[in-house]
């Protein structure tokens, strides 16, 4: 019996999905449950796994794009498991192939022959018709002498493009040190190129980006962070933390708990426009942008207002691993109300980050740089974050986006008292 493997659909609003790649080939014999092919939707993608044991038959190419519910292969559930060491075809093959082979042989004999045959009566067609222009180079012609050559070199320009000006076209110092490269001569290196299909996920959120740009008044502001007192804590009880919880005391817990602060005083930057209204959500669903195999991805961690230090590293730990190994799914992604984006992990310094929609305002974290600044009328060194926080001016103004993003600033130079209620180890579980 032949059955039909159909495209399942990967969540709501989803009616295409791409066909990124094949695990199997036309004619494998599948297990039930292996996984078969990666699938690319507008969000994220998915392994699609068998769902019967049998040999398959392939219904659709690798970049095919596939609606929800078409058949992309048939499984033959009544073929045996292969297992035979049926080699008579091939070996029947074998002795057709020894002829084909000694014919193809008698075949090149017979080219060689007529090819030398050839090349004996046209070699004194060449020498009798030399043309005019070999009468006229030597071996000297368009050769540099040694200092032109060195001179050539240093230019990275080649001795063919050069015209000589000495004794029977020679190339002359001088000849070198008054060439110039041409604007539209190639240079030395590797001028290839190749293409490849941007996948769905990719293309979608290039859509998403450029809509973002045109459809929002977004605007960015600015501020340096001290991380000195974050800092000082993870120094103090990192190890702590990790052999408790077996998740690390990174940053993306105090980022994470001083927005949720945040949002909770300037409601307007948890909110986004829908047609003529504005949604203001009471939940913080904090979505985290990491990058995963197929590009970056924005999982989301819910309630975060709900979570102590422990649960936000806990969280932003199962998702990236879920992100890296390509398990996201689809729900996982959606339903965020603010974004947090780390570019520092890639040395960044600062930027101006996307705001991710339908969302109003997302924070960027930058790399930390030891720089100098003003502490207690002195001037001091101190790791330095530069941040910025990019929001959508139609909804949110001024005062509260610079608001926004000052308290953020004033939680992280303070965590202690602001974010810990001044009892480090109850608010570290520890």
């Amino acid at each position: 019996m032949a059955l039909e493997m159909k495209v399942p659909s990967p969540g709501e609003s989803i009616t295409e999905v791409e066909i990124a790649q094949w695990l199997v080939e036309d004619g494998d014999y599948v297990e039930k449950d292996q996984a078969i092919a990666e699938v690319d939707s507008d969000k994220a993608t998915l392994e699609l796994p068998a769902e019967a044991s049998g040999i398959i038959t392939l219904k659709a190419e690798e970049g095919d794009a596939v609606a929800v519910g078409q058949v992309v292969c048939l499984i033959d559930t009544d073929a045996p498991k292969p297992g035979g060491d049926s080699k008579k075809a091939s070996g029947d093959e074998g002795s057709g192939g020894d002829a084909e082979k000694e014919l193809s042989n008698k075949n090149k004999n017979s080219a060689d022959t007529n090819e030398k045959g050839d090349s004996k009566t046209e070699e004194p067609s060449k020498s009798s018709t030399p043309s005019q222009s070999q009468d006229s180079k030597t071996y000297a012609t368009g050769t540099p002498s040694p200092a032109a050559k060195k001179a050539l070199d240093e230019k990275g320009i080649d001795a063919k493009d050069v015209k000589g000006s000495g004794r029977d076209g020679r190339i002359t110092k001088e000849d070198a040190v008054n060439a110039q490269p041409s604007m539209g001569t190639p240079g030395n290196g590797s001028r290839g190129e190749s293409r490849s299909k941007m996948s769905m996920l990719r293309r979608k959120v290039a859509e998403r980006l450029v809509s973002v740009k045109n459809e929002t008044a977004m605007l960015t502001t600015f501020n340096e962070v001290d991380m000195s007192a974050i800092f000082a804590l993870r120094d103090k009880y990192k190890e702590d933390f990790k052999s408790k919880h077996s998740v690390g005391l990174g940053f993306m817990s105090f980022f994470t708990l001083a927005c949720v602060r945040a949002l909770e005083m300037y409601p307007a930057v948890n909110s986004m426009i829908d047609g003529k209204e504005m949604i203001t959500y009471d939940f913080k669903d904090i979505s985290i942008a990491v990058s995963g195999p197929k590009g970056l991805m924005v999982p989301v961690i819910r309630n975060a207002e709900n979570l102590s230090f422990r649960g936000v590293e806990s969280e932003v730990k199962r998702l990236a691993l879920r992100a890296r190994d390509g398990q996201i799914t689809v729900d996982e992604m959606t339903g965020g109300t603010f974004t947090i984006t780390n570019g520092g992990v890639f040395g960044s310094m600062l930027s101006t980050p996307i705001i991710n929609p339908p969302q109003s305002a997302i924070l960027g974290m930058h790399n930390i740089v030891e720089r100098p600044i003003v502490r207690d009328g002195g001037i001091a060194i101190a790791p330095i974050m530069y941040v910025a926080l990019s929001y959508d001016h139609r909804i949110i103004d001024g005062k509260e986006s610079v608001g926004f993003l000052v308290a953020v600033k004033e939680a992280l130079e303070n965590p202690e008292e602001l974010l810990m209620s001044n009892n480090v180890l109850k608010a570290l579980e520890l």
